[in-house]
Order: structure tokens, then sequence, then C-alpha cells
């Protein structure tokens, strides 16, 4: 009994310590002027800056629930914010540019990853956090196809460094090529990746830009929902493959396409989307499922070290920065196309 209080005693610390670095990160996320830098990005190097120092092996098993379990319990919250109806509010012109850049991120990354020799986990998971929003898209996908925390990390990394580059040179870009306010926004929108990066871009260039980039923003997170599906598709199917290479077994579970976490992710994005969630309660749990995935990508910080990243190289990074620049030029070529500029 002593070792199993002792054990459950040393598990609540580990999971407190990524509470506490959660805490620092949100409060130095505020300290930040034009929140340029989002508390989860800050949590996860503050955690691997951490790790770099402090590693025992005493910690592991809460690192691996908290980066786990409480991850789901993030997605499953962050349906609560979504709203399908807000696609209407944004018009078929952004729905479009929204296709061709999906189409370059995920069709034109399946073929780039292997120039850079990438495996097929960590492409898609930048390539998501580029075509959808960021951090949420790369931390709602994970978990269906099985990605490693490093790979998570890995990710995030490359997003970050493109999105600190565009809030400067976005805004720039915009007033040389003469776009209009609309224009800048559906660029900004969709194709900057983290939604305070958008915000920070989008306001720099004037305030109705900014408000349409962020409005852009909000519908392209919707994509979350028909992505996870797919590479929740994809990830059982490749299991399935693998189980039937191992034991020659060819049963099909239907059921394990849609993992528990991204059902309740599903019910409350359709909950909220239909009007049954008040707002109030709707805003709590969107700053609830913020905080559990800060806390996660703590724990997956506090997991991953400096020599990882080293190890990785610089091909990750490459990736990203290749994949975004062909989604910003992609994006710029379809709104000229439709004559907005």
């Amino acid at each position: 009994m002593d070792n199993k209080m002792k054990n459950r005693g040393i598990f609540i610390l580990g999971i407190t310590i990524c509470v506490a670095v959660a805490i620092l990160a949100i409060m130095l996320e505020r300290l930040i002027p034009g929140e340029l830098l989002g508390s989860s990005i800050i949590a996860l190097f503050m955690g691997t800056i951490i790790n770099s120092f402090f590693h025992p092996d005493w910690i592991k098993p809460a690192l691996k629930f908290t980066s786990k379990r409480i991850l789901k319990t993030a997605i499953i919250l962050l349906g609560a914010s979504l709203s399908i109806s807000t696609i209407m509010s944004v018009g078929k012109m952004t729905f479009f540019v929204m296709i061709f850049t999906f189409a370059m991120c995920f069709g034109g990354g399946y073929f780039i990853r292997k120039l850079f020799r990438l495996n097929w986990k960590l492409s898609n998971l930048i390539s998501a956090g580029t075509g959808i929003c960021g951090g949420s898209a790369v931390a709602a996908i994970a978990p269906v196809i099985d990605a490693d925390d490093k790979d998570i990390a890995f990710a995030l990394s490359s997003t970050f460094l493109f999105d600190m580059v565009m809030i400067a040179v976005y805004p720039i870009m915009g007033k040389l090529l003469g776009m209009s306010d609309i224009a800048y926004g559906i660029w900004a929108g969709t194709s900057v990746n983290d939604t305070a990066s958008v915000v920070a871009s989008g306001y720099a260039f004037s305030e109705i830009a900014g408000d349409f980039a962020t409005m852009v923003k909000l519908t392209r997170t919707i994509a979350i929902i028909p992505t996870v599906l797919v590479f929740a598709y994809i990830g059982t199917r490749i299991k399935q493959k693998e189980l039937q290479a191992e034991s020659g077994s060819k049963k099909v579970n239907i059921l394990k396409i849609i993992p528990w976490f991204i059902g309740g992710f599903l019910a409350l994005a359709i909950a909220n989307s239909v009007g049954f969630i008040p707002l109030e309660i709707s805003n709590i749990m969107k700053g609830a499922s913020k905080f559990l995935m800060v806390t996660a990508l703590a724990a997956i910080g506090l997991g991953t070290s400096i020599t990882d990243f080293k190890k990785a190289g610089f091909a990750p990074m490459f990736y990203g920065i290749t994949i975004d620049t062909l989604v910003t030029l992609t994006a710029l070529a379809v709104i000229w196309c439709m004559g907005l500029m």
C-alpha cells in the first residue's frame, strides 16, 4: 500500500510539473505584446529546455498520461468552440482558396516529403499545421495516427518558425502588391498557420483586413473535422494491414475508424453548431481546452530534448518552409485568378 501511495504521489507530482509549466507559459504569453507567441509553443520550448537539465525516469508515466489522455480531453472540448455554420458567413470565395491550399499541403506534401526523407506521420502533421490551424490541427491529428511525441514537437516548431517570419513579411508584401483589405484578409487567413499569427499579421495591415482574416481562419479551423476523420481512417487501415501481415487476419472493425475522443469532439461541434451549447459554456470549454492542450504540449516538451532536434536535423524545418511557401504562393495565385486583388 505504501508503494502504491508513493507511486501515486510521484505520478501526481509529475502532472503538477506539467501544469506549472503550462501556467507559466500562459503568463508569459500575456506579457508578450501583440500575441506574437502563443502559450502552446512557449510551453513546448520551456519543457524542452527543462528536459535538457532535468529528465528523471520517475516523471515519464505522468508525461505519457498528460501528453496522451489529457491531450485527447483537450481535443474533445475543442469541439465546443467550433461552429459549422461559420462557413456560410465567409462565402464561396474563401472556400475555393482553401481547397487549393489544402491540395497543395497534402497532395504536394506527399511528393515533397520524399525529397526530405520524412516519415509520413511527421510530414502530414506539418502539412496539417500549415493547411488548417497550426498547433490545434497537429494536436488533433497526432493521436489518430499514433504520432510520436517528438514528431509533434518537430511539427509545431516548423510551423512556428514560419509564422514568426510571416507576421513581419505579410503586411509589407500585401502593401507592395497593392492588395485590398478583403484580398489580404483572405490571403493571411488561408496561408498563415496559427490563430495568433493570423490575428497579428491581419491587423498589422488594417482593421478590416484583421477582422476578415480572423473570420477566414475560423472557417479554416472547421477543416479539422473532415481531416481528422480521413486520417483516422488511414491510421486504421495501416494498423489492419500490419495485423494482417502478422497474423493473416482480415477482420475489419469499422467502429475503430473513429476513436472515442474524436466521437466526443464531433458531438460537441455538432451541438455547438445547432445552438445547443450556450455561448458562456462554449467559452468556458474553449478556455479549458486551451489550458489542457498547453499542459499536454508542456508534457511533450518535457519528454523531448534539444538532442532530439539535433538528431532530426534540418529536414523537418526545410520541409515545413517549402510547404508554407508553396501554400502562400498558391493562395496568392488563386486570389489573383479570382480577380479579388
